[in-house]
């Protein structure tokens, strides 16, 4: 076959192509048919780059590497969360909600088209290091991030164990880039973490949101709620990066009875959701304290607002990321993949959250232990801490061991007060719930 029959072939199987794909975004062949002229005389002129391309450029390039860059910019353009994906990287995307993965665990995005850090993720080799929320990443090892796509930044970032990616970032308040260095390792994508404060009062941090979450959320509530009457609750969503949508409208769903969750709405009548609460088998009327931040997004942000808005919990932090968009993961023909912003969300109010972000009922600004901006908390010594007490009436000597054996046996909830001022000031509203609720307003 002739190499002008060839590129006449490839020409035609364009035109289909994007012909066939105005249609579908349109949905519907009525809307397209005025714009098909201004399409075809489109194609024609790519059709013509990528003739001299191929006849002039000063080094041979194949037709198949050209339409896939011409794709990737066609889908970059659109939005920062959009993006087209090779078999490799989509194959790599497929990860991310199963499993682990290699790689120095954050979560980014495109912020003013500059490469920025959601949230590193609890535990990871980025977060140990000090990567923080914020951070604009300017360089992956010597190369620079500009004009670099979200898939080519995570396939840069990510490699095998024990190899090590620099990272140059820029950070509100420093004058100068800061460059670390990060060995990657295996991502656990354990998304629930749990202990009691209290002995009536629990912790729960939800990491991200993956493909089991809300059932080990669940399991984890249950196991709780067997040996304990919850007086409280807090749910920590800082630094959540989000992940998928239904399993957001699940953990949302543990805590509600009725009402709206979340609401999608996209230019394709599919993508329409109304997502509503189901009465709960478990009756959960504890109080409930939501800990959110500038890394919270996404499905942190549908589960903050959901739990706000129908009166659930009393959101506390600073204000989220602001990323109510909802993207679509298609596997196309040849195994590659594109990630497509199809729908925004709303809260059950009505309110888009994309860039403005919820804010909190209570603002709180997280302030690290070796800042004194927020006093040191004062120990005071007890006579329950001196060795040899007497005890009161509600206190046997067999209460006195468990509760000594208890101590010893968990001390997560100490070290994460003693140096979290957003935990230490949600556990004191919970212990004063009670009290404030049972105040009258003056009629």
């Amino acid at each position: 076959m002739s190499v002008y029959k060839k590129r006449l072939i490839l020409n035609i199987i364009l035109v289909s192509l994007l012909v066939c794909g105005a249609l579908f975004l349109n949905g519907n062949g009525g809307d397209v048919e005025a714009d098909t002229n201004d399409v075809y005389k489109d194609i024609e002129v790519f059709t013509e780059v990528l003739r001299q391309i191929e006849r002039n450029y000063v080094k041979p390039e194949k037709s198949h590497k050209l339409i896939s860059e011409a794709i990737k910019g066609m889908v970059r353009g659109l939005d920062p969360h959009s993006s087209f994906m090779t078999k490799e990287e989509y194959e790599e995307l497929m990860l991310e909600t199963k499993g682990s993965f290699s790689g120095i665990g954050i979560e980014i995005t495109l912020k003013d088209n500059i490469l920025t850090v959601v949230s590193p993720i609890e535990g990871t080799p980025a977060f140990k290091v000090g990567i923080k929320a914020g951070d604009k990443i300017i360089k992956v090892e010597n190369k620079s991030t500009k004009d670099m796509t979200l898939m080519e930044a995570v396939k840069s970032i990510r490699g095998a164990k024990g190899s090590k990616v620099n990272l140059t970032v820029l950070r509100k308040g420093e004058l100068k880039p800061l460059v670390f260095s990060i060995t990657r390792d295996v991502i656990p994508l354990i998304s629930v973490r749990n202990f009691l404060l209290t002995s009536d009062i629990c912790y729960v941090r939800i990491s991200n949101f993956q493909s089991k979450t809300a059932h080990d959320l669940s399991e984890a509530l249950e196991e709780i709620e067997k040996g304990h009457q919850l007086k409280g609750m807090i749910l920590d969503l800082r630094n959540n990066p989000g992940g998928l949508l239904s399993q957001a409208i699940e953990v949302s769903d543990l805590f509600l009875n009725s009402g709206i969750i979340v609401t999608t709405k996209g230019r394709n009548p599919a993508q329409d959701i109304i997502a509503k609460a189901h009465k709960n088998a478990t009756g959960r009327n504890y109080p409930i304290i939501v800990l959110v931040n500038g890394g919270s997004a996404s499905a942190a942000e549908i589960v903050a607002g959901a739990l706000k808005d129908n009166k659930r919990a009393l959101i506390l932090g600073t204000r989220t990321f602001g990323k109510g968009s909802v993207q679509t993961i298609m596997r196309l023909s040849d195994g590659s993949g594109l990630r497509l912003t199809t729908a925004l969300y709303y809260t059950p109010s009505g309110i888009s959250i994309q860039s403005s972000g919820i804010d909190p009922d209570v603002t709180l600004a997280f302030v690290s232990p070796g800042d004194k901006t927020e006093k040191e908390p004062i120990h005071f010594l007890r006579e329950e801490n001196l060795e040899g007490h007497m005890l009161n009436n509600r206190e046997t000597n067999k209460e006195a061991t468990e509760k000594v054996l208890e101590e010893k046996k968990d001390q997560r909830a100490a070290m994460l007060l003693e140096k979290d001022n957003q935990v230490r000031y949600g556990l004191e509203l919970l212990k004063t719930w009670d009290i404030f609720s049972t105040l009258k307003s003056e009629q």
